[in-house]
């Protein structure tokens, strides 16, 4: 059996009579990355704050390393590290310093070089922290993170704000921590972002899991029909009847459960008549089609 690095069973959390968590089963094993996404107020942060030991739960029971985190124990945090969504570090030291510093905290922390270089700021470790730009201070952030040599990292929305490529930067540097064995807690607004680094995923909506798995299977994504669109020449032969019907601007459209069968035939009858298909595309659904249906794309204000 893996061994369980987080459990949550039961887990509520409620301020007055407004239940920002309703009760929620989740468990992380070792090495897993594992994303909890939801729409804004759904109940990520107050999740992810409780599992740091920042929010005391309402009911339930939770374990992180075999500690319950309401108590506060050194033991507990001394082997994790956390990526809040916004820190103030010192803008007048080096990035080495800044490391060392809080590499100091810990009892044995990792080498302030090799955590430097795990987040990709090599090239910066003796530049002052206010010369660093926003992704390169949110390198940092999960440097500091690192320092103390954590078993669990919490990753609270690590690339909103970043532009494309320092979201894919911060990607890679993400894979570079699951490949020191570290586990990942991560929350994110971002659907290719969970694709991409994610082994499970839960969605979150109005503070309850409705729905956990694979990106790949989520919700019978896996199951889910197949939707093809292509446009012929004017003029072309009617194509074979495969249930398409009219999209608009010459483009026919179908959902099918057999898209091998499917493609086949179009490709068969365009091939056999010399038809150029101008448009021809074949897709599944998204995660982020799954996590729209699922989260009836609704966004809370807490």
């Amino acid at each position: 059996m893996p061994e369980r690095v987080i459990e949550i069973e039961g887990l509520r959390k409620s301020y007055g009579d407004f239940e920002a968590i309703g009760g929620i089963d989740v468990h992380v094993d070792r090495g897993e990355v594992f994303a909890l996404l939801g729409p804004n107020g759904a109940g990520k942060t107050t999740a992810t704050e409780i599992l740091e030991g920042y929010r005391q739960r309402s009911a339930g029971a939770v374990s992180v390393l075999g500690h319950d985190p309401a108590k506060g124990e050194h033991a507990l945090k001394q082997r994790i590290g956390i990526v809040l969504q916004s820190t103030g570090v010192d803008p007048f030291l080096t990035v080495r310093e800044t490391v060392e510093m809080y590499g100091g905290y810990y009892p044995t922390p990792r080498p302030t070089d090799e955590v430097i270089d795990v987040v990709g700021l090599t090239e910066k470790r003796d530049e002052r922290v206010r010369r660093l730009s926003g992704g390169q201070q949110r390198r940092l952030d999960v440097a500091i993170a690192l320092s103390g040599d954590p078993e669990l990292l919490f990753l609270d929305e690590p690339t909103t704000g970043f532009d494309p490529s320092a979201r894919r930067n911060a990607w890679e540097m993400v894979k570079n921590l699951v490949a020191l064995g570290k586990t990942v807690w991560l929350t994110t607004h971002f659907m290719d972002e969970a694709q991409y680094l994610a082994d499970r995923v839960a969605v979150i909506a109005k503070g309850v899991i409705v729905a956990e798995g694979p990106p790949t299977s989520l919700a019978g994504r896996d199951q889910m029909q197949t939707t093809i669109r292509f446009r012929p020449d004017a003029g072309a032969p009617p194509p074979p009847e495969l249930g398409q019907a009219p999209a608009g601007d010459g483009v026919l459209r179908l959902s099918t459960g057999e898209p091998t069968r499917v493609v086949h035939e179009l490709t068969g009858w365009a091939l056999q008549h010399g038809i150029d298909l101008e448009v021809f595309e074949v897709s599944r659904p998204s995660l982020e089609d799954v996590y729209l249906e699922l989260t009836g794309a609704e966004e809370g204000t807490a």
